[in-house]
């Protein structure tokens, strides 16, 4: 079944390593963001197209991430038209949580746009949505559009700005800012 190159015991050994490799660079992931404190780990959300909601914690105080909450997060994130699912980036949930933690917390995160499947992607582009990208970051699970009731968009937008920690797109005639963990830029 192995070859001479690989021992069981050295396959199960090498096996090993590689998931805690993997597991300490994702509870790592959370202390090591350009954010010197990291708030708790909570999201209270509300998706606009199908009602649902949910409030997790998907990361305690010690940094480690909670694989349920975050099944439960990229599950209410899926794309809309198509109920396909990704797994979201780390570094965009952080974002948001830091974006809600600013605005002072425990606030319900409305979704327009979570997860956008190619199929929606390019449906959306050829019925003239002007802010469609082609490569959108939304296709990879690196994006979210939000609003905050009670909050202006405004206001969402220049603490997303201050953070400095991703992509942040403006959108008051739609209703929503964009955020987003692929590097910092603006528009």
């Amino acid at each position: 079944m192995f070859n001479s190159f690989w021992s069981r015991r050295s396959f199960f050994k090498a096996s090993l390593a590689g998931v805690l490799a993997l597991v300490a660079k994702r509870q790592a992931l959370a202390k090591t963001l350009a954010i010197p404190e990291m708030p708790e780990g909570k999201l209270s959300m509300y998706n606009t197209h199908n009602h649902e909601r949910l409030t997790v914690v998907y990361r305690n105080e010690a940094g480690d991430y909670d694989s349920e909450a975050l099944k439960a997060i990229n599950w209410i994130l899926r794309c809309h038209y198509t109920n396909q699912e990704t797994a979201m980036d780390i570094r965009t949930l952080e974002f948001l949580n830091i974006v809600d933690k600013k605005l002072g917390s425990n606030n319900e995160i409305h979704i327009i746009s979570g997860y956008r499947s190619p199929l929606y992607n390019r449906l959306l582009r050829r019925e003239g949505h002007g802010g469609v990208a082609r490569h959108s970051l939304h296709q990879v699970g690196k994006a979210i559009d939000i609003q905050i009731p009670g909050t202006g968009l405004d206001r969402i937008r220049q603490v997303a700005l201050n953070l400095r920690c991703g992509g942040v797109g403006y959108y008051p005639g739609a209703g929503f800012v964009h955020l987003d963990s692929g590097d910092f830029r603006t528009w």
